[in-house]
């Protein structure tokens, strides 16, 4: 009898270890959800699923659309070290012996946007400027090589050539639909912590924090850290309107004010860059020179006082072909229908045209192949005919 107690005492004891064991590492493995020896102290209410007709206000699908195109692209320089002053001096030299200048790989980070299945990267040209490495990191694990297509440091962008098969690409959004608070989402690699979304809204449109020649940028206050630059902005379709490009602040994080070059830009910088290799621009300048008796001589002016206007307009068509300019030029000289213009001729044609006919003056075509029609004239403007401007009373 008392062996038989002995042993059902060992078993209870064995027992229980065992139950206090289980309750407190796996008490999901006993009756009841809390566990067999837990009760909840305070009793709240569980989330229910959504109904059929009800969806989540999420923009995962959005996200989840445009990250395959998203990619991280790491960058490497040679960079000369600073020598010491002394190095300068050549008496220091004679006796102590001098060393060459050495220098040292200094790394870089940044995002880009995979744009067509032929292999074409949008990124910064902040990014990979200067760069005599440039690897880039897909979302799918796969990691190649790039090369620099073309770069357009005026708006800060440039182009990247991958030669991988099967590229997923992202779909380009209308950035000129945007409103002030729309939302967006910011994909980058901020920190090289590995792709990262962020969410925010259009705080303003048509920005000119003066970081590049050409600017007309979205500001977002979607968080923008160094690493995003390059990525993409997107809109809450998951379609490409923006590369994310600068940021302000004082700290050197995020400050809620980020800017974005938009998609359209970035498209019209792609096509030109793949097609010609660089960005041909349109542009205009003006001078001013005295008028002296034999430049009024040559425009037929009664009198000298004055000065003359010089403006040359340069298109950004496709360039006037030799065997037309004397036509394009004669047509411009005579005031011809705009309509029929050769090809190439931009708004420069028309524009001029209709300044000369209202001042008079002298016109000439000075030709530029492939980079499009340089136009000028110059106009005499008298002292005693110049308009007064008046002040508008507060």
């Amino acid at each position: 009898m008392r062996r038989f107690w002995q042993t059902f005492s060992q078993a209870v004891t064995i027992s229980l270890a065992v139950l206090f064991v289980v309750n407190t590492l796996r008490p999901d493995l006993l009756p009841g959800t809390a566990g067999f020896l837990r009760t909840d102290v305070v009793t709240v209410r569980e989330a229910t699923l959504p109904g059929p007709g009800i969806k989540n206000a999420s923009f995962a699908d959005a996200a989840q659309r445009a990250m395959p195109a998203v990619v991280n692209i790491f960058t490497a320089k040679e960079v000369k070290r600073q020598r010491h002053p002394y190095m300068d001096d050549p008496v220091f030299r004679y006796f102590f012996g001098g060393e060459e200048a050495q220098t040292q790989r200094v790394p870089n980070l940044g995002s880009g946007v995979i744009v067509s299945t032929k292999g074409y990267v949008i990124t910064n040209n902040h990014v990979i400027d200067g760069a005599t490495e440039i690897d880039v990191a897909l979302p799918d694990g796969r990691k190649a090589r790039a090369q620099i297509v073309g770069k357009d440091p005026d708006t800060d962008l440039a182009v990247l050539k991958l030669d991988l098969p099967n590229l997923p690409t992202i779909a380009f959004g209308n950035s000129g639909a945007l409103r002030v608070g729309d939302v967006v989402l910011a994909i980058g690699n901020p920190f090289a912590v590995g792709q990262t979304v962020t969410a925010g809204i259009v705080s303003a449109l048509g920005r000119h924090p003066r970081l590049n020649v050409y600017e007309d940028l979205i500001q977002t206050d979607a968080a923008i850290n160094p690493g995003n630059s390059g990525g993409a902005l997107v809109d809450a379709a998951g379609n490409l309107v923006g590369i994310n490009t600068a940021i302000f602040t004082q700290s050197g994080g995020n400050q809620g004010i980020g800017f974005a070059i938009p998609a359209a830009t970035a498209r019209d910088v792609l096509q030109q860059i793949v097609e010609k290799g660089s960005v041909t621009r349109g542009w205009v300048g003006i001078g001013v020179q005295d008028l002296t008796p034999e430049l009024a001589r040559s425009l037929s002016l009664g009198t000298v006082r004055g000065a003359l206007v010089t403006v040359e307009v340069q298109d950004n068509g496709t360039g006037v072909p030799a065997a037309e300019q004397a036509l394009v030029f004669e047509r411009f000289r005579q005031g011809g229908d705009d309509r029929h213009r050769p090809q190439g001729t931009g708004l420069g044609l028309p524009i001029s045209r209709k300044i000369v006919e209202h001042f008079g003056g002298r016109l000439w075509l000075r030709p530029a192949p492939a980079q499009g029609a340089c136009f000028g004239f110059e106009l005499p403007m008298s002292l005693h005919t110049t308009p007064k401007l008046q002040e508008t009373p507060p």
